[in-house]
């Protein structure tokens, strides 16, 4: 007769229940620092598992060089440099490999130039410039395409839209929004189209008069006729906010920054449903925040990385779907705002860089990294 050793699987049990009786306890833990403390970096998971981080910014130095993560390390190590440094800038990750660098600023203001990325190599490439300096928000669609839409020219909010087309590695003007926007998020759907969604736009004079008007429309863009439409509006006006793709389809826009509350913290957080074209409430974060980041984990949960409220903060937060309300997870070892983070392919997500300043402390700007596991 096979005996079963009922010790060692209580001990086993045991051994993995975390608190609260969930398996392996979340936690964060420190990995290898970068070479160079950074705030608005951009952070891009690579086809190798490696994540290439570009940009920046640093104590009035505007950062040129790029670095790579190997999580097979826990290390970082350079990698080529920009030929035009820059920060707040954004990264996609194209088909064939390569990484479009688009937009940002640095000491002259906003940046129309691109620049390539080739892991090949190491090394970066001019490319072709933006119709605009707008910091416009890219979606990469199932063409390979990608759409840049909205900005800020530096004195309005801008309707315009283009793609980058990598096959010939150009721009090219698009259908414009229904409404001018900055700060949106913009988010591919399994549809194949993109939603655009909040932001904010300006009225009054630039630079000192200019006013903040939050946004709740959203509007749809279409691929194939290459328009976009209006759909339902947010409950909530928002900018900043994070979206984030869930498992059966439907899109989860949590906190941001809205001036009609106090501070400008947005807690609330909401659903759109592709299938009606509506946005509907859902639970609300234990904190607001915004310069937040946001990624949907292997579980379907949505795991909302720190940002800032009332200074940076190193709460995390898991959003149920099936529940719809959000807990509190392990906080970071760190405060944190201004910061990246990517979902690895193990499952495990790295938080670098960004800036820590709160009530009673300061660290400034960080070149450390941890992992969430």
């Amino acid at each position: 007769m096979k005996r079963t050793h009922t010790c060692g699987l209580l001990t086993l049990a045991l051994l993995l229940l975390g608190a609260g009786g969930n398996a392996l306890a979340q936690s964060w833990s420190f990995t290898g620092s970068m070479q160079q403390a950074r705030l608005y970096p951009s952070a891009t998971l690579l086809p190798n598992g490696q994540v290439l981080v570009v940009g920046g910014y640093h104590r009035g130095l505007i950062v040129g060089v790029a670095e790579l993560y190997n999580p097979a390390t826990g290390t970082f190590s350079t990698t080529g440099s920009l030929h035009t440094a820059r920060y707040s800038h954004t990264a996609t990750l194209l088909p064939n490999g390569k990484v479009l660098i688009a937009g940002g600023e640095n000491t002259s203001g906003q940046l129309a130039s691109t620049e390539l990325y080739d892991p090949s190599t190491g090394t970066f490439s001019a490319g072709p410039n933006e119709s605009c300096a707008c910091n416009a928000v890219p979606t990469l669609l199932a063409s390979g395409k990608v759409l840049f839409s909205g900005g800020f020219n530096g004195t309005a909010a801008i309707a315009t839209a283009q793609l980058y087309d990598p096959t010939s590695n150009t721009f090219s003007s698009t259908g414009n929004l229904k409404v001018a926007r900055a700060g949106p998020s913009s988010t591919l759907l399994p549809s194949g189209g993109v939603l655009i969604a909040g932001g904010v736009f300006f009225t009054g004079t630039p630079p000192y008069s200019l006013v903040a008007n939050y946004l709740t429309s959203a509007e749809l863009y279409d691929p194939t006729s290459g328009t976009f439409s209006l759909t339902g509006s947010l409950k909530v006006a928002r900018s900043g906010q994070s979206a984030t793709v869930l498992g059966n389809g439907t899109v989860l826009l949590a906190a941001g920054q809205n001036a009609a509350t106090t501070g400008g913290w947005v807690g609330s957080a909401e659903i759109y449903n592709p299938a009606t074209g509506k946005f509907t409430l859902t639970g609300s974060l234990n904190t607001a925040r915004f310069l937040h980041t946001a990624h949907l984990l292997a579980s379907g949960e949505v795991l909302i990385v720190a940002g800032n409220f009332h200074g940076s903060i190193a709460s995390t937060e898991l959003y149920n779907p099936s529940t719809g309300t959000f807990s509190n997870g392990p906080s970071l070892n760190t405060p944190r705002q201004g910061h990246r983070s990517v979902l690895l392919t193990n499952g495990q997500v790295l938080a670098l860089g960004g800036y820590e300043s709160q009530l009673g402390s300061y660290t400034g700007y960080l070149a450390s990294a941890e992992l969430f596991h």
